[in-house]
């Protein structure tokens, strides 16, 4: 009966600690769960602001490259329109050179 008394009292004992193990565990796991969202937060929020400043830089970069493009086009153009305007057209030889070409003989044979 002694042995019993002791058998039980050890068995109650091992049921207790694995009890008392299984808390831990569950705790632990708690824990590290706990602990592993906030950092998914936290590498979230890091990652979102660095992309959003990633994002301004490069639609500063963007906007920088548009002006200079811009500006690049607006030269090369003014330019043009200066070269252009000091051309003197003669308007009554390119009439006249224009229709020598339209009623040539080998033109109209072109046409048929």
């Amino acid at each position: 009966m002694r042995l019993k008394l002791i058998m039980g009292n050890t068995l109650d004992h091992l049921l207790k600690v694995e009890a008392e193990a299984a808390a831990l565990v569950s705790d632990a796991q708690t824990e590290a769960d706990r602990r592993i969202h906030e950092n998914e937060d936290r590498n979230r929020v890091a990652y979102e602001e660095r992309l959003k400043a990633e994002a301004v830089s490069h639609r500063l970069s963007l906007e920088k490259e548009k002006d200079i493009i811009k500006n690049q086009y607006k030269a090369a153009f003014d330019a043009f329109k200066k070269k252009i305007s000091n051309v003197n057209v003669n308007e009554e030889s390119f009439f006249e050179l224009f229709n020598q070409y339209l009623y040539s003989k080998d033109n109209r044979n072109n046409e048929r």
